[in-house]
């Protein structure tokens, strides 16, 4: 059993997958680990579809690589005034996501979150500002489920470039009126060692304590 904090601090994306399939058993444990996440009320307002046949994955993979290379040039802008090494770093990172976009259609499964706004107390909704409230009822299943994909030894990314193309996609899964999507998790065993160290900002930088600009400081 993964202690819970070494599998939170190395869930990395992991963009090449073997096409090796998953076993039935491995997917449905990590699917319960979706199911346990908190929502909204309790009302668990999201659906999530396990794409396995070869003609849906190649329709998500025409709806995505394409937004996929808009993006990666705007990446690649982005990153051009940076130190060399911190340059090759996310270069590489880039063409993992172009490796990705390659080859999705031959991951062994792509998850697709879909979500029912309906039942979702979206209390940001009125508010001027992008609305967030209703993710909450969905991206903590997504995270349960890729938790447990570093535990079951698969490798996975999180991707939300098919929303670009919703409509293509909604189409193509058969999606009922008035649903969305949320995520695309393409899983997979992984080419290399997959998951492992993360580099992200820790609380020094990201958490204030009582107010917005007062440093956090443990055990103060």
């Amino acid at each position: 059993m993964h202690d819970l904090y070494e599998t939170m601090s190395t869930l990395r994306a992991v963009r090449r997958l073997r096409p090796d399939p998953i076993p039935d058993d491995v997917l449905e444990r990590v699917l319960q680990a979706a199911c346990w996440a908190p929502t909204g009320g309790n009302q668990q307002p999201w659906h999530v579809i396990v794409v396995t046949d070869p003609g849906v994955k190649a329709g998500i993979q025409a709806a995505y690589q394409p937004e996929w290379e808009v993006y990666a040039e705007r990446f690649l802008a982005r990153i051009a005034d940076l130190p060399d090494d911190d340059y090759q770093r996310w270069y590489r990172t880039k063409l993992a996501g172009d490796h990705l976009a390659e080859h999705l259609a031959e991951a062994p499964a792509l998850l697709v979150f879909c979500f029912d706004p309906s039942r979702m107390a979206i209390t940001d909704a009125h508010l001027d500002r992008p609305s967030v409230v209703g993710g909450g009822s969905v991206y903590p299943a997504v995270q349960n489920l890729m938790l447990a994909c570093v535990a079951e030894g698969l490798g996975c990314t999180l991707t939300t470039l098919h929303c670009l193309r919703e409509a293509e996609v909604v189409d193509l899964l058969g999606l009922p009126d008035g649903w969305g999507t949320a995520g695309l998790i393409p899983i997979g065993y992984p080419v290399g060692r997959g998951h492992g160290p993360i580099t992200r900002k820790g609380p020094s930088e990201l958490a204030f304590r009582d107010r917005f600009g007062t440093s956090w400081e443990a055990g103060s």
